[in-house]
């Protein structure tokens, strides 16, 4: 989005950030647009009917569900999944193509088959732990990315960094549909195979952005967030309850750099930089937490910005000599 990027709002962690701020890194990427990815770049997998565009999602909240869904582009048949546990050699199977599994077992290594015969597609994925107050979790977190040769990299140095998620959290604005003539609705396809080489091996949990508003060009930007501290109707107090907020960098969009910043930069404003890339939240227990941010032209362990966060409720902490508000 050209205006400004996906916004995720961490309601966990009531906590504001622990850093100085008022920092504006120096670091600028491109200018110009990225370049779309063509269309025969994303090709359907060999096979007639083969499936296609996978993507899974936690399938309850207990975490031992898992929903798997996918594309037969001809027919509607087969419509079956397949699943066993990798150690073992019984399947059970579901129907349909999306399709719910329960009763899994917590942090085991599941396989599943989608397809028939010359056009069966194998693929696999790990439950959660079993919920506890100090069971670790990672997540990735990506917005904004659209089908551009950025893209390609935000995903690619995402699946390489060694701390990637259990499960990504996709703040909004998928495939960028909307941005090329006539809506092309073959953007949709080819972005499902173009995330398929993550979203098919870990949960994704999606967000809708204004991208995906995308069924009438006349319809204006909807926004569910009111409180708007850029417009001078509103002032930032100190609120120790408040939940924090992320303004995520593009993960690689085709609009063009979002750099309208404030100037100068708002003493409620901790750090801010116009870089592609992908961050990664570290739920350590129920009172830590540790944010990264990791641009795209830098190697996979650097972290260009990063902050811990506490759980005020369990872990009350002044921060009055961290943080500038």
């Amino acid at each position: 989005m050209s205006l400004s990027p996906a916004v995720i709002l961490i309601l966990l962690l009531n906590l504001p950030f622990l850093c100085y701020g008022g920092i504006t890194s120096s670091y600028v990427r491109q200018k110009y647009a990225s370049t779309s990815m063509p269309l025969e770049a994303f090709p359907p997998p060999p096979g007639y009917n083969a499936p296609e565009q996978v993507h899974i999602t936690q399938g309850d909240r207990g975490g031992r569900g898992m929903i798997i869904s996918w594309v037969t582009p001809v027919k509607r048949h087969p419509n079956v999944v397949k699943y066993w546990k990798a150690d073992s050699h019984g399947t059970d199977k579901h129907k349909l193509r999306h399709a719910t599994i329960e009763g899994l077992e917590y942090d085991t290594k599941y396989v599943y088959e989608l397809g028939h015969g010359n056009t069966t597609r194998q693929f696999s994925f790990t439950t959660p732990p079993k919920v506890g107050p100090d069971v670790p979790y990672t997540f990735g977190i990506i917005g904004d990315v659209g089908q551009t040769r950025d893209s390609n990299q935000t995903l690619e140095h995402y699946m390489a960094n060694l701390k990637k998620g259990q499960t990504v959290l996709f703040v909004g604005d998928l495939s960028y549909a909307d941005d090329h003539p006539f809506h092309d609705q073959r953007r949709w396809d080819t972005w499902g195979r173009f995330v398929e080489k993550s979203a098919a091996y870990q949960p994704w949990i999606f967000a809708a952005g204004n991208h995906e508003l995308d069924f009438a060009p006349q319809i204006e930007r909807i926004s569910n967030i009111r409180y708007n501290i850029t417009n001078g109707l509103s002032t930032p107090i100190r609120d120790p309850s408040a939940p924090v907020y992320f303004i995520l960098g593009d993960g690689g969009d085709i609009e063009g750099r979002a750099d309208n910043f404030t100037v100068p930069q708002p003493d409620y404003s901790a750090y801010r930089e116009a870089s592609f890339g992908h961050a990664i939240l570290e739920i350590k227990n129920h009172t830590h937490a540790y944010f990264t941010w990791n641009r795209n032209q830098d190697d996979v362990s650097i972290e260009a910005d990063s902050t811990w966060f506490f759980n005020r409720y369990w872990h009350p902490k002044n921060e009055s000599r961290f943080i500038n508000v």
